[in-house]
């Protein structure tokens, strides 16, 4: 997959719900009507995750339909909430074969097939850390789980939050559970063409150690990345690795083979910090930029359209759509969903479509199909202003270039009008116009060369407005 990837996240469980009742039948994933497979075709990704497809734990979904916590929050997203709502969640896995709800394994198969006929490449889960209280290995294999002290299964979590009371923890410690973990993976790997790994990092030894302690066992000699992933690309070279990774371990996961990584600083930053911070951000070292994931949401996140609000969800989206790295967008995001929907549910509520916000996606999205986005050089640029000038500081500026193609994006990340000047960095523009065309507005600009690389070309952007030029 390139390194620039365009991913688009579905909750299979609820899309097919919607689809069902759209279509006044029963849909699974071997009879996706031919409109809904060209209709995400037409966006340009080149990959689709169907998060959710395994088989869910029936113990897990008694546990999710049980408690208080939950049940408030499942009424706070669902006015019309009933028990029948409640599936479990996707990542209480009973077993890693694909539900009977979607249709099965052939079912997975005839849309896998369905994507890659429009050019589109699937990705599923894979939960290293835990399986459903219920998952065959709790009692084939009971010793690869970690043990409380009154000799129960322990129940999974991190370090720094609460049991998941739904799960069993494994013991990635243990000799055979590495061993067994390249198996499933490998299994997977038959099914598709890369996984998003959750909660990767909690397998790291440093990090496993510090949650479960002593009761773990001896540390192993080698990460359990390290083992799996290339066991994995044995048989399959191609095979994309994502991990969701947090606590600033993106680095290291890269150094264990992930192909991308969650990028959630930055969407904490475009979500509550200023430019500033956003440009401190962004002077990583490319090749590590290289290997992240862009996003502003997705079904752990609160939806981009209540966190943000309007103007600045735009603002935010012409940044992550136009920066090195994969780019994450989440159903639901183009048309301006704003319930965060608990993942135990199989149903989401009705809401209205923004028509514009979904104008501005496909704009966007076509804006940045072409090859100088895909595979051109990036470079974070710097606004200059002057005495009385200080708007400058709001202007996040980048370039991209591939032989001949060029574009220039600046965004003005701030809720007050911003004016600078920006120096080009390519001096074959000296010496003639060029014809600068905004691709999200339509507007045409004519300036000089000379200028460009001299002084700088002169912007003047509204609040949570942006150029995206092309010359």
């Amino acid at each position: 997959m390139r390194r620039s990837a365009v991913i688009y996240e579905i909750n299979t469980w609820v899309w097919l719900n919607a689809l069902s009742r759209a279509h006044g039948r029963t849909v699974r994933l071997d009879n996706v009507p031919g409109e809904e497979w060209d209709r995400l075709g037409s966006w340009n990704f080149d990959a689709v995750w169907l998060m959710g497809v395994w088989e869910r734990s029936p113990l897990g979904r008694q546990i999710a339909s049980t408690l208080p916590e939950l049940l408030t929050e499942y009424r706070k997203a669902l006015p019309d909430f009933t028990l029948n709502d409640v599936v479990g969640s996707p990542y209480c896995i009973h077993r890693y074969v694909v539900d009977e709800y979607f249709g099965g394994p052939d079912a997975l198969r005839i849309a896998r097939e369905e994507l890659a006929r429009r050019g589109m490449r699937l990705i599923l889960d894979f939960v290293p850390n835990h399986v459903a209280r219920d998952h065959p290995w709790t009692t084939e294999h009971p010793e690869f789980f970690v043990r409380e002290p009154d000799g129960r299964i322990a129940y999974g979590r991190d370090p720094y939050c609460a049991p998941w009371t739904d799960v069993a923890q494994i013991n990635v410690f243990h000799a055979g559970v590495q061993t067994a973990a390249a198996a499933t993976l490998m299994d997977i790997a038959s099914q598709c063409d890369g996984v998003r790994c959750d909660m990767a990092m909690l397998v790291l030894n440093d990090v496993f150690q510090r949650t479960w302690g002593d009761g773990a066992g001896p540390r192993p000699a080698e990460e359990y990345w390290s083992v799996v992933i290339p066991a994995v690309r044995e048989k399959h070279r191609d095979f994309t690795m994502i991990a969701e990774v947090y606590w600033d371990l993106e680095s290291a996961m890269q150094q264990l083979g992930f192909d991308y990584c969650y990028d959630k600083r930055l969407l904490d930053r475009l979500e509550h910090d200023n430019a500033a911070s956003i440009r401190a951000h962004l002077t990583a070292e490319l090749n590590y930029q290289r290997g992240l994931i862009r996003m502003i949401e997705n079904h752990d996140e609160k939806r981009a359209a209540d966190a943000f609000g309007e103007a600045k969800e735009r603002a935010a989206a012409i940044l992550i759509s136009t920066l090195p790295g994969a780019r994450l967008y989440h159903d639901g995001q183009f048309e301006g969903r704003k319930v965060k929907l608990p993942v135990q549910l199989g149903r989401r509520p009705e809401e209205p479509v923004d028509g514009e916000l979904i104008e501005f996606y496909h704009r966007l999205l076509a804006a940045c199909s072409g090859d100088v986005f895909r595979d051109g050089d990036w470079q974070l640029l710097n606004a200059s202003g002057w005495p009385d000038n200080t708007t400058f500081e709001n202007l996040l500026v980048c370039c991209r270039r591939l032989g001949d193609s060029r574009a220039v994006i600046a965004v003005n990340y701030s809720d007050a009008p911003a004016q600078g000047r920006v120096r080009l960095p390519w001096d074959d523009l000296a010496s003639r116009e060029w014809r600068l065309s905004d691709r999200l507005t339509g507007d045409v600009f004519v300036r000089d060369g000379n200028e460009m690389i001299g002084d700088g070309v002169f912007v003047n952007i509204g609040p949570w407005q942006a150029h995206f030029l092309e010359f």
